[in-house]
């Protein structure tokens, strides 16, 4: 297990986290979250050992292997596969020395080696090496690819394909997500779901994280406070925590009565669509949940625009590429006010084409493209966190787009993206990456948009950004375009979704589980060979003999835990059923009572949802059971 105790880490004069204490068990998936600059990547040096703590303990067994994405890739003129290979250590040591026997002619090395080289596997590894590569996004072609052929996010892909390669007991994932679209994500929370060891994540994906983790480690005041279950359970058990006292309590009710004028407006929009029926859902479980967030230092809108064009933009037989290059055949696509529209499709396939032909970026090759009298366009994308001015402030950055306006009316707007005290005045050249982005929707929000074409806006933002930008994006009036792997922005934003594949710009009718499905399909039929020939008969036999023994020792602490939910669970009831008896009794009712009375109905409003959770848990470990069972009797 992971072990912190009365634990202080502090990096110069900053201390991050004071007398903190952490369990984690063998096995456990845990989400590490909290503000930027909290301790999160430190915590993570501390666990790899590059750091000490400046008191109290950090205790690791020592026999575990930890695997962790690089961050800074420097072997460059290594082929990707090859790269990925050297994630397993291991083998490659045993690659190596068997070389050295072949070479000196010693059969009796290279036979013990041979049978080294089976136990790890090693047959079978350039097999599997592609096979993340190609869950991960990698053609074929790009697999044989040198590392320095790749950009940054690139890179980064095959650093996380590494970590996933290397054979380990615990691993620390920081923000793997930040460069993947949806469809690798989707992948890579099937992979870590299968993962046996110990996983730790740092991620700003709620969705992300409701899928993989079990438990949420929060750094909050320079202490680590756990939590079970997603980041769901997360955000329910710290509403209730903070709903209880009156500061957090009034600031809820005022962003209900906010979101409660959306939600009425959006049912009254949504007769078509399941996007649209899901978006309510999301919305009204956001208002349940929005005292989880009382402390957000986000607060801002996206300004009206004073004159508005009906249809804003008309895409009619599009071919839209790159020079000769056509990506996208017959595109046609009307955007009126109000539309709300999120882009699917696999990597590649020509969603942010399509985006900067609208935007203006890339002129349509043929077809009709008819810009509205009153189109006014905010174009989000990565690469415009580099034409930012590095010598100039947020400050300066808005004052350039509204030389007349009020200084202090630009401090207030700036401040709503947490742009306060020094920083509004600092050179934007040593902003980290979520600042930037922070920036430049803050510039967008200024020039009142009637039209929102956002590519991945949410790369580098944290969860609290994330969920004011959700927001932000409700009470927007004008229409919405949006490419982004976060799915609980398409969920809370989007009403109707287009597929941008093979070619074509569609729509899709169905959700994002539609689309999951979808997915796995299109995966299937475009899968990628691997050109390394392996005795399929002896791999299939032994990988069914793995999986089989791998299920069998999983089955009885799943067993357990189901057994275990189900007593808590009877435990819960019983208490419950105690506190509804003395509440049926009129006499609790009188005024001398009253105390008594509010007791009781926080004990039986606090009981009901730890039954809804156990309830929940326990069905779910009942259907895990049922799964494995089934697939333990699949594999004979």
């Amino acid at each position: 297990m992971i072990r912190l105790q009365n634990l202080t880490l502090q990096r110069g004069p900053q201390r991050l986290l004071e007398d903190a204490e952490l369990t984690l068990h063998a096995g456990h998936k845990a989400g590490l979250i909290g503000a930027n600059g909290a301790g999160k990547s430190s915590l993570f040096a501390l666990l790899r050992g590059e750091l000490a703590p400046d008191s109290g303990d950090c205790y690791l067994p020592a026999d575990w292997r930890i695997a962790h994405m690089r961050q800074e890739v420097d072997t460059l003129e290594r082929i990707a596969v090859d790269y990925v290979l050297d994630g397993d250590v291991r083998l490659r040591e045993v690659q190596h020395a068997l070389a050295d026997a072949e070479a000196r002619q010693d059969g009796a090395a290279q036979a013990r080696l041979h049978a080294e080289l089976d136990s790890a596997d090693g047959y079978t590894a350039d097999a599997r090496a592609r096979k993340l590569l190609a869950g991960l996004g990698f053609s074929n072609e790009q697999m044989d690819r040198q590392v320095g052929d790749f950009s940054g996010g690139w890179r980064m892909r095959l650093s996380l394909a590494q970590a996933l390669m290397c054979p380990s007991d615990l691993l620390l994932l920081d923000e793997p997500t930040n460069h993947l679209d949806l469809d690798a994500i989707l992948w890579l929370e099937d992979w870590l779901k299968g993962y046996p060891g110990t996983l730790l994540l740092i991620s700003h994906d709620r969705d992300f994280l409701d899928e993989v983790v079990d438990h949420v480690a929060h750094v909050e005041q320079q202490k680590l406070t756990l939590y079970r279950g997603g980041y769901s359970a997360f955000e329910r058990a710290r509403a209730e925590r903070l709903a209880q006292q009156q500061q957090a309590y009034d600031k809820q009710q005022a962003q209900r009565a906010h979101m409660e004028k959306y939600i009425a407006r959006f049912k009254a929009q949504a007769t078509k669509a399941r996007q649209a029926q899901s978006r309510i859902k999301a919305l009204e479980r956001m208002e349940e949940l929005s005292a989880a967030h009382v402390d957000s230092p986000f607060d801002f809108v996206f300004r009206e625009s004073v004159k508005i064009s009906s249809p804003l933009l008309d895409l009619s037989e599009g071919r839209l590429g790159y020079g000769d290059k056509v990506v996208l055949e017959k595109v046609k696509l009307q955007l009126a006010p109000g539309a709300r529209i999120g882009l699917l499709g696999p990597n590649g396939a020509g969603k942010s084409t399509l985006i900067k032909n609208l935007a203006g970026e890339l002129t349509p090759i043929g077809g009709r493209l008819v810009r509205g009298e009153n189109l006014v366009v905010g174009y989000f994308a990565q690469h415009q966190l580099d034409s930012l001015d590095s010598k100039a402030s947020p400050l300066l950055h808005l004052q350039r787009l509204a030389p007349s306006e009020r200084e202090q009316t630009l401090r207030d707007f700036l401040g709503g993206f947490d742009f306060r005290g020094a920083r509004i005045d600092e050179p934007v050249l040593n902003f980290s990456g979520g600042e930037k982005a922070r920036l430049a929707l803050a510039l967008i929000a200024w020039e009142r948009p009637n039209l929102l074409l956002l590519d991945e806006p949410t790369n580098h933002l944290d969860l609290e950004m994330r969920l004011a930008l959700t927001m932000a994006l409700q009470e927007f009036s004008g229409a919405v375009l949006v490419v982004s792997h976060d799915r609980h922005l398409l969920k809370s934003t989007t009403d109707d979704f287009l597929l941008v594949a093979e070619g074509k710009v569609e729509p899709f009718d169905g959700d994002l589980d539609d689309y999951a499905r979808w997915l796995l399909d299109y995966r299937q039929r475009h899968a990628p060979v691997s050109n390394t020939p392996v005795n399929l008969d002896k791999t299939d036999k032994k990988a069914q003999r793995q999986a089989a023994a791998a299920l069998r020792q999983q089955l009885a602490p799943h067993k357990r835990q189901a057994d275990k939910l189900e007593s808590e669970l009877g435990e819960v009831q019983t208490k419950l059923a105690t506190i509804e008896a003395g509440l049926s009794d009129s006499a609790v009712y009188e005024a001398a009572r009253k105390d008594e009375l509010r007791d009781l109905l926080a004990q039986q409003a606090k009981l009901k949802v730890r039954e809804g959770e156990l309830e929940e848990q326990w069905m779910e470990a009942l259907e895990l059971l049922e799964d494995m069972q089934a697939q333990l009797e699949a594999l004979g």
